[in-house]
């Protein structure tokens, strides 16, 4: 079976939603490029965002401000699914998650805040998110 990008958000949103990175690391290609908006440096190995992204989820799971990832859809600037990022509350939206799939792993993942995550369709569903 071949990764659709929106198979690879949906697996970032539960590993956002559960805070727990296995759901999103067997998808990683090897050579995967993580990028952020409000991130200097862009992220250019598996190994590296993994590094990166365990002590954000841990920060994430002892703070109040709860990670809401929602499953998303944007129809102008990257038509396409997307996660819409919210933290503390499921409506403070923050940011966007696009992804690009190559040879059937996620090649990239940009976490950005344009196009605006107000601008995205929501659709109310969050993945592995007990509870919503």
């Amino acid at each position: 079976m071949t990764l659709t990008a929106e198979q690879a958000l949906r697996a970032y949103a539960a590993m956002m939603n559960t805070l727990d990175a296995s759901h999103l690391e067997p998808l990683l290609a090897d050579d995967f490029h993580y990028s952020s908006q409000w991130v200097f440096a862009e992220i250019e190995s598996k190994g590296a965002y993994l590094e990166y992204i365990a002590p954000k989820l841990e920060a994430i799971r002892k703070s109040s401000a709860a990670a809401w990832a929602e499953m998303g859809w944007l129809d102008r600037e990257f038509p396409g699914p997307c996660v819409i990022m919210a933290q503390g509350e499921k409506d403070n939206l923050l940011a966007v998650v696009l992804t690009k799939v190559e040879g059937g792993k996620i090649k990239r993942l940009d976490l950005c805040g344009a196009p605006s995550p107000h601008s995205a369709r929501r659709t109310g569903e969050y993945p592995r998110r007990e509870a919503v």
